[in-house]
C-alpha cells in the first residue's frame, strides 16, 4: 500500500521533546471512578495531538481534597482494599469507608493506578501524580493552573 504524504505520518515525539504542565485538580464531590479515569487520561497524554504510546508525553497532576472524594451506589461500605505481604497468610483487607479516614490519598492513587498500563511505563506516570488529602499541597512553585474536570 502506498503512503499517502509525509504529512500523513503518525509523529512519534522523542523523550527530550516532551513538554509537560502542572495541573491542580479539586477532588470535593467528584465521583472517584470518573475522577480516577480522567487523571489517568491526563498522565498518560492522550489529550495531546502529540501523543506517543512508549513515551510519557502526559502532564503532572495535583489532586487536592482527596478526602472529600465520593463513591456511588453502596461502595462506601462494601468496597474493599486487599494487600497481600507474600508470606502465607499475608492477606490484610481494609473497607473504604475505613481507608478514607486513614488514608484518602492512597484511594486515589490505586484508582488512578488501575487506569495506567501495567508496565514500567505506567509506574513512571503514577509518580507523575500527587496526592494531598487537605485543601493544601507543597507544590506551589510548579506554578500549577487549575483544571477542571468534568
Amino acid at each position: 500500500m502506498e503512503l499517502l504524504s509525509k504529512a500523513h505520518k503518525t509523529p512519534s515525539i522523542a523523550k527530550e521533546a516532551v513538554q509537560k504542565q502542572w495541573f491542580v485538580v479539586d477532588a470535593t464531590d467528584k465521583t472517584l471512578g470518573r475522577l480516577a479515569s480522567q487523571v489517568a487520561s491526563r498522565l498518560r497524554g492522550k489529550h495531546k495531538s502529540t501523543f506517543t504510546p512508549n513515551q510519557d508525553c502526559g502532564d503532572n497532576i495535583i489532586i487536592v481534597n482527596a478526602s472529600k472524594v465520593t463513591v456511588t451506589g453502596r461502595k462506601r461500605e462494601q468496597k474493599i482494599y486487599y494487600h497481600h505481604s507474600r508470606y502465607p497468610g499475608g492477606m490484610t483487607a481494609i473497607a473504604f469507608h475505613k481507608l478514607i479516614q486513614e488514608n484518602p490519598e492512597r484511594v486515589i492513587m490505586e484508582a488512578v493506578k488501575g487506569m495506567l498500563p501495567k508496565s514500567k511505563l505506567g509506574d513512571q506516570m503514577l509518580r507523575n501524580c500527587r496526592v494531598f488529602a487537605g485543601n493544601d499541597h507543597n507544590l506551589g512553585a510548579q506554578k500549577p493552573l487549575k483544571l477542571e474536570l468534568k
